[in-house]
């Protein structure tokens, strides 16, 4: 059987080369049967590829089907089983990669904009040596407070 994307079913059938279309349930999804006036059937095809496309919901591929100008078919479940259906993520993993990458942007704003701020700060700046000196006193003071202590 041939396969036919959307734009090409909407081209046969604005050229009146639909015979009819059928939609039907296969193990967990609905596939689109089209009847053509040549006598050579097609499935709806995903739009880059010869791959049948499945819906998981019937509605969405009459919603496809009324889009392209088609208003009357056929329905056959008699071989659509729903705990067959396949589990996907849907727009899901989408949404978590995008909240995921506009934290990442926030974080990087929010760095640069403290960068900045330390680069732009007026008070004099003070020696590394001197930090770390004052860290290991600091450091010191603590060991030295737990020894006492025990």
């Amino acid at each position: 059987m041939r396969s036919m994307t959307i734009e090409q079913l909407r081209a046969a059938s604005n050229a009146g080369g639909v015979k009819g279309v059928l939609l039907k349930g296969q193990g967990g999804a609905f596939l689109v049967q089209i009847a053509t006036r040549s006598g050579a059937d097609a499935l709806l095809a995903k739009a880059r590829s010869t791959e049948p496309r499945r819906f998981g919901n019937p509605v969405a591929a009459l919603n496809v089907l009324r889009d392209v100008g088609i208003t009357v078919g056929q329905f056959d479940a008699s071989d659509w089983n729903p705990d067959e259906k396949e589990e996907s993520t849907g727009n899901r993993g989408r949404a978590e990669a995008l909240r995921k990458a506009h934290q990442a942007a926030a974080y990087i704003d929010w760095l640069a904009a403290d960068i900045q701020a330390a680069i732009d700060d007026p008070r004099p700046s003070i020696p590394h040596e001197d930090v770390m000196a004052r860290m290991d006193a600091h450091v010191a003071g603590f060991k030295t407070a737990g020894a006492k202590r025990a």
